[in-house]
């Protein structure tokens, strides 16, 4: 049986449609990046601010592409009335009053998020970024659950049992290992992943049942590296550090 012209049209238009909204480069995946700022800034002494005491905004990357588009300039006016949220969700630690760490943050991811409409302007992408960290709202529902700075040693496993639990997704959770062979990880990182359309999926689910370029494998591996952080051992107690001492 042959096909209309009228069906073949419409077909043609819809695989049309498709490569138009996913095409090969494109991202498959965000990451909501969370950090204890006693932790990152007991790396960045004595430069650091840690008198925060709740988990703030790393960033929020596309898995795929670093600084896509050079010639689209960070600019805060663009994102005026996003300000005094940025400055307590998504502080710069290393210099609160700088824009320089979401100027860095935009040039390295964000104009690699903006390949989706969803996140094709400066507004956009750090605006869905602040949505999602307080949807998820990460530091009260581990207080929630009892999982608090303290000096006492956590087992791994309590820590991604209770986001497992309660967001019913996997995590991908990072620490600091002061040595190789130390008896404690200092944690220091949490990331939350999500779907292009902004629901949330399993963190580690690419790595084993789709390909990842080599490229963008490599990215992800060189910036846990500087960053000073990796992913946590599960066999390794967890120290939570609270907020230095001022004395």
């Amino acid at each position: 049986m042959k096909l209309s012209s009228s069906l073949l049209l419409c077909l043609a238009v819809a695989l049309s449609s498709t490569f138009v909204i996913s095409p090969p480069h494109m991202w498959t995946k965000l990451i909501l990046t969370h950090h204890w700022p006693s932790t990152f800034c007991s790396m960045e002494k004595p430069a650091c601010h840690s008198n925060i005491s709740y988990w703030t905004l790393h960033g929020l990357w596309p898995d795929k592409g670093i600084d896509c588009n050079s010639s689209w300039h960070f600019n805060s006016s663009l994102i005026e009335d996003l300000l005094p949220d940025m400055k307590k969700s998504w502080p710069n630690l290393l210099s609160p009053t700088s824009a320089t760490f979401w100027k860095y943050e935009w040039h390295k991811h964000g104009t690699c998020a903006a390949k989706a409409a969803s996140l094709n302007t400066q507004h956009k992408y750090f605006s869905e970024a602040l949505e999602l960290y307080h949807k998820l709202d990460l530091d009260s529902i581990l207080k929630k659950f009892d999982i608090v700075p303290s000096e006492t040693y956590y087992k791994l496993s309590q820590i991604e049992g209770v986001i497992e639990n309660f967001y019913n997704v996997k995590p991908k959770i990072q620490c600091v290992h002061p040595s190789k062979n130390a008896d404690v990880q200092i944690l220091g990182q949490i990331e939350i992943c999500f779907h292009p359309d902004f629901t949330l999926m399993d963190c580690e689910k690419h790595l084993t049942t789709e390909k990842i370029s080599k490229g963008d494998w490599e990215i992800r591996i060189a910036d846990d590296k500087a960053s000073g952080f990796s992913v946590c051992d599960l066999n390794v107690p967890v120290y939570y550090p609270p907020l230095p001492s001022n004395t």
